[in-house]
């Protein structure tokens, strides 16, 4: 039986892969390549001597979704295919509502007439809402996101949560991450974002190997410890077996069932740096830049639930997260190109 693993190429998504493989699973990855490269699949090919049988193609496609599904002895699906940036979800939020939500929408259509009712959805610690009390506990309700990437996981979440309630088939597990960070301990694969990252570690290993001046740190006014934003960063392999975790679990459950992948403890963008130079060696330079829309000062997980009924906890610490990414972002200056 194979695994469906949309947007499979990604960073994420690439890190589960290598999980997932390692399991003895068979995978089929659905991309469509627009923040991705097909070279992240023929590394998780060499890391882990098995072959990846990959569609370029896009989740909203239905037509392929029921050719795949027609195709293919799908047992469960793992959906990662999505847009992500918070930034960038203010300046382009319809772009956001038609890749997560529609792209959600239609590819339960296609599971439903497909037969296939196991998914593990990538959600995110931002279906909390602006106005949550830290940390985060699941048993909180959805609040009021900030942002339209935010909002966009939150109505995923409530659209699988009905659709749960109509078909009591459906079994899912929403996986509401925090901040990954960190790559491969092979430096094969890592994050690799197009164009200028959206994400903080990105920008900081670019800076580090030369392919950026300096780091924009948005805020140094926020009601934390050192003025910067402060989140709970975990590192992308610790991330990845959750969902192999997550798919294990989802084999005697059904319902939905959300759980917060992180560390429990929130660290600051300043801490970030200091703990990326010590990690390479050189000074990261830096400058304060006005607030981004849409962040929050401080948030981290409660865990707790992840630990107790997946059996899954966080294992590699900050400075393991900053030696694998300084490997991976060293090894390939360029990232995958």
């Amino acid at each position: 039986m194979t695994i469906l693993v949309t947007g499979g190429a990604g960073y994420i998504g690439s890190h589960t892969l290598v999980e997932l493989l390692g399991s003895g699973r068979q995978v089929l990855v659905l991309d469509n390549l627009c923040n991705a490269s097909v070279e992240s699949l023929r590394r998780v090919e060499l890391i882990t001597g098995r072959s990846v049988n990959f569609v370029r193609g896009d989740v909203r496609d239905a037509a392929l979704l029921d050719k795949l599904f027609t195709k293919h002895a799908i047992e469960a699906v793992v959906h990662f295919a999505g847009l992500k940036a918070v930034g960038e979800s203010v300046q382009r939020p319809l772009e956001y509502y038609d890749n997560n939500v529609n792209g959600t929408l239609v590819l339960a259509n296609a599971m439903r007439k497909a037969g296939v009712f196991r998914l593990v959805f990538s959600s995110s610690a931002t279906v909390y809402g602006a106005d949550a009390p830290v940390p985060y506990v699941e048993t909180m309700p959805r609040g009021h996101t900030s942002n339209p990437y935010g909002t966009s996981k939150a109505i995923v979440e409530q659209l699988l949560t009905d659709l749960s309630v109509a078909d009591p088939r459906w079994c899912v597990a929403l996986l509401r991450y925090f901040n990954p960070v960190g790559a491969h301990e092979s430096g094969l694969i890592g994050e690799d974002p197009f164009g200028i990252p959206n994400n903080l570690m990105p920008f900081i290993a670019q800076v580090a190997v030369g392919r950026r001046e300096r780091l924009s740190v948005f805020g140094n006014d926020y009601p934390t410890a050192d003025g910067t934003c402060e989140r709970d960063y975990l590192h992308v392999v610790d991330l990845a077996t959750g969902h192999v975790k997550a798919l294990d679990f989802l084999a005697g459950n059904t319902g939905v069932h959300p759980f917060n992948l992180g560390t429990g403890r929130a660290v600051s963008v300043l801490q970030m740096v200091r703990a990326f130079e010590q990690a390479c060696g050189n000074p990261i330079p830096f400058e304060f830049a006005p607030r981004r829309p849409g962040d929050l000062p401080a948030f981290w997980a409660d865990a707790t639930k992840a630990r107790e009924e997946l059996c899954w906890v966080a294992e590699r610490d900050l400075a393991r997260m900053m030696a694998d990414t300084w490997r991976w972002q060293k090894q390939n200056p360029q990232g995958y190109r």
